[in-house]
Formats: structure tokens, C-alpha cells, sequence
């Protein structure tokens, strides 16, 4: 969503501290604070918090070697991100996506079998300016 008027959205605080929370690799922490603010948004924003959560779920899963989960992941967090590009709300989405897409594509190669994921080293942080 390329909003030009981004001010008639804002961030629940909750969204704020999962972001923080993925940013610290806490993604099953950083899910849980993301979801409350998916289910209690009733605007175009809720897709935002969706796939974000969904992108760490992934990693989640990428963690606990569970890759078909995580591929399941990848494709939903698209479908739910898809709307969005560029910065948002002060969220790279954009590159959120693109880190999203190639970590989605190591998984598909394989590439991720023989690296150690659990301590969460090689997934992205979301950059963020809030």
C-alpha cells in the first residue's frame, strides 16, 4: 500500500514491541504481540501486522527445522504483505519482503540444511524509524 497520507494510521504500541521483539530474533514472542494487534485492528492495517507476524513464524519454524511450515509461512506472509511496499508507517516493507522472499528461496534450494538457524543469525531484522 503506497498510502501518500500515511498519518491517518498508526501503529498499535503492540505491533511497536513485536517488531522489537523479531528484531531481538524472540520470534514466537514477537508473534504473540504482533497477533494481539492483528485481532483487536479492523483496518487495512491488520494485514500489515499479518504478515509481518507471519514472516516470524517462518523464521520460527526455520529455527525448529520444521521448513515445510516455514515454507506455508512464506506464502501466506506474501500473500498478506503483497499491498504493501516501500517504508510504511516508518516499517520497511519493502525490504521485509525482499529478505522474506530469499530466505524463502535458500529454504526451497536447500541451502538451509546445513546451517545452524537456532541461534537466528541469519535472518534480517526489520529496519524501522519509529
Amino acid at each position: 500500500m503506497n498510502h501518500k497520507n500515511n498519518e491517518n494510521f498508526i501503529l498499535d504500541p503492540r505491533a511497536i514491541k513485536g517488531i522489537e521483539l523479531f528484531n531481538q530474533k524472540k520470534f514466537f514472542a514477537a508473534h504473540e504481540e504482533l497477533e494481539l494487534a492483528w485481532r483487536d485492528e479492523h483496518g487495512a492495517i491488520r494485514d500489515l501486522y499479518r504478515g509481518i507476524l507471519q514472516v516470524g513464524v517462518a523464521y520460527y519454524h526455520i529455527q525448529r527445522r520444521n521448513f515445510t511450515g516455514a515454507q506455508k509461512m512464506f506464502v501466506r506472509a506474501e500473500k498478506w504483505l503483497g499491498p504493501y511496499s516501500g517504508n510504511f508507517l516508518g516499517i520497511n516493507v519493502g525490504k521485509l519482503k525482499k529478505d522474506a522472499t530469499k530466505i524463502s528461496r535458500l529454504l526451497r534450494s536447500g541451502q538451509l540444511d546445513d546451517i545452524n538457524t537456532s541461534n537466528g543469525t541469519i535472518f534480517p531484522g526489520i529496519e524501522t524509524k519509529f
